[in-house]
């Protein structure tokens, strides 16, 4: 790999639905993590292939979805995580995002965090 590519930058939005196998049970939305307590990995992974059918389909807006339903503090700005390079994210999520093309949407990823969808956006 050339040194280039490693240090190259990625943008992206994401949308994190938390169960009760991520590592902080608490979120913007669910401050006490009732919710994420009782959610299964399966809950979670199942409501957000719903919701990538939403947004794949443009029933919905990648931003809208993510500012409604995903768990991370992001939501505020439409999911947007600003640029990153190798090194800053999870391995998994840093994995497929540098695989994405710009514009498209990941499959669900598992993180310590909870369960993503990924949208690359430069």
């Amino acid at each position: 790999m050339s040194s280039s590519s490693s240090s190259e930058k990625v943008r992206a939005s994401h949308i994190l639905i938390k169960h009760q196998g991520s590592r902080r049970k608490a979120s913007w939305k669910d401050p006490e993590g009732r919710v994420i307590s009782a959610t299964t990995r399966d809950d979670a992974v199942s409501q957000l292939k719903d919701l990538r059918v939403d947004i794949v389909s443009g029933k919905a807006s990648f931003s809208d979805v993510a500012s409604r339903y995903s768990d991370c503090s992001s939501a505020k700005r439409g999911g947007d995580l600003g640029s990153f390079g190798r090194g800053q994210m999870q391995k998994p999520f840093e994995e497929a995002t540098y695989i994405l093309k710009v514009g498209e949407i990941s499959d669900v990823v598992d993180t310590d965090s909870g369960v993503h969808i990924i949208m690359r956006t430069g």
